[in-house]
């Protein structure tokens, strides 16, 4: 479970960088953490170029930004080629990151319930501890409130 303030939780995946990305290497940096439904939809698509445009105002900020949904590693890679995605995807198959990090439940689409990913991120410091958590997100602006946060946090 996220809880602002404690340690984020342990994780170590496929990458679409090739290799694995675990919490630990990203020790000593900011990480923006963002769980998507699925790749090539509309709404992922968006969120993955708004966060790809601020990719150089978040560099700058000495933080790193990592997608992850359960999407396989050759369609992640497809769909980062596609737009030229400059940052890792994640592919958690069997959704152990996705429960840890709260991102997997309970949905209402259209008035039917079905469990899948809930589209939220995770702002991490560099001691690894959770900042903040953004659950339910909607995409348009989003990356905006993750920059602000990520401000607020660099200023403490």
């Amino acid at each position: 479970m996220i809880r602002e303030g404690r340690k984020a939780p342990a994780f170590s995946l496929e990458s679409s960088d090739g290799g694995k990305v675990a919490l630990k290497d990203l020790a000593g940096k900011y990480a923006i953490i963002y769980f998507y439904p699925r790749d090539n939809t509309p709404g992922c698509t968006t969120e993955a170029n708004d966060f790809n445009k601020a990719l150089r105002k978040i560099k700058a900020r000495d933080a790193v930004v990592i997608g992850v949904s359960k999407d396989s590693i050759a369609s992640h890679c497809k769909f980062a080629d596609k737009y030229k995605l400059k940052f890792p995807l994640l592919s958690d198959p069997d959704g152990e990151m996705l429960e840890k990090y709260d991102a997997w439940g309970e949905k209402n689409m259209y008035g039917k319930k079905s469990m899948g990913i809930i589209r939220s991120t995770v702002l991490i410091g560099p001691d690894g501890k959770v900042i903040k958590h953004f659950p339910k997100v909607k995409v348009n602006g989003h990356v905006d409130e993750v920059l602000e946060a990520l401000d607020d946090a660099r200023s403490n």
